[in-house]
């Protein structure tokens, strides 16, 4: 059994990609989107919790930007961890947003983040936001289900599914916090569809490695099913994640460099570079905040 500390089991991956070497800068106004989140928590219904700290990974993650930003972006890493708890320790059933009665404050909370957050934002960001929220709901369903059924997920099939389950949607938000959209035809190409996906992988896989202990019994971990299939011991399965999230922090940066903006207008290529930073930021920053906060504690 594993007894370290999230942060060194996650220091050797600090230690071996570059791109990760660095810590990310806090924001200035790091208190004032704490006041934020809570204020929005209570207002909506939804329980404080500050042993998760949400404000402090937007912080890092939007610092080079303003504090709204980094607050709307809070206030749904606020809501996702709602969810998440809702999901994985009261296993509840997904809830219904946009076709619910907003009388659960997880549903009031939805309404006002959506309501906030759509109303700048062109109709194919918001059938792109649907769809991936969909693809969330339709994750956790297949996840209850392994779990009802004692179904442990294949190796080949994990990656695809933790995905699904970690809120694919995150990434569209980053756009409306900076107040910019991706064309639709450059975020459906295959360098920033890999780019979001290597970029999704890193955070949920140290995710994994940092909830192991939290979750152990889960068969839904990226260590303990490499673990049962390859033959592993804990600490060599954790060695293999590590492997493998180095190689999509590689990936990560090879698919931004592909990313065709010389081909965009000036103004354009601009507002889709912000995008892209905030991504190659996320993963340090949530490398940062897992060693910080008490959510897996």
């Amino acid at each position: 059994m594993l007894t370290m500390t999230s942060a060194s089991v996650l220091t050797p991956l600090i230690e071996r990609v570059p791109a990760l070497a660095a810590p990310c800068r806090m924001h200035r106004s790091v208190y004032a989107i704490e006041a934020s989140v809570i204020d929005w928590t209570r207002r909506t219904g939804l329980r404080v919790d500050r042993r998760s700290s949400c404000h402090r990974l937007a912080a890092r993650a939007f610092a080079e930007f303003d504090a709204g930003s980094a607050a709307l972006f809070a206030q749904w890493l606020t809501w996702l961890f709602h969810l998440d708890d809702q999901m994985d320790e009261e296993r509840q059933p997904y809830p219904r947003l946009f076709d619910g009665n907003g009388e659960q404050p997880l549903e009031a909370a939805f309404a006002d983040l959506w309501r906030i957050t759509s109303v700048s934002m062109s109709d194919d960001w918001r059938l792109r936001f649907a769809t991936n929220l969909q693809r969330q709901a339709d994750a956790c369903r297949t996840e209850a289900d392994n779990r009802a059924s004692s179904r442990v997920p294949t190796i080949e099939e994990y990656p695809g599914l933790r995905r699904g389950t970690a809120g694919p949607y995150l990434y569209d938000l980053v756009e409306p916090c900076l107040g910019v959209e991706v064309p639709p035809e450059l975020h459906e190409g295959e360098p920033w569809q890999a780019l979001v996906e290597s970029c999704a992988d890193v955070s949920a896989w140290c995710n994994d490695v940092a909830s192991l202990a939290k979750e152990r019994g889960d068969a839904h971990n990226f260590v303990v099913i490499a673990a049962r299939e390859l033959g592993l011991s804990e600490p060599e399965a954790l060695d293999w994640v590590l492997d493998r999230i180095a190689g999509r922090c590689a990936d990560m940066r090879a698919a931004a460099r592909r990313l065709p903006l010389d081909t965009l207008p000036v103004k354009v290529a601009r507002d889709v570079s912000k995008v892209a930073c905030a991504y190659l930021t996320a993963p340090r920053a949530h490398i940062d905040w897992i060693t910080e906060t008490e959510r897996y504690t």
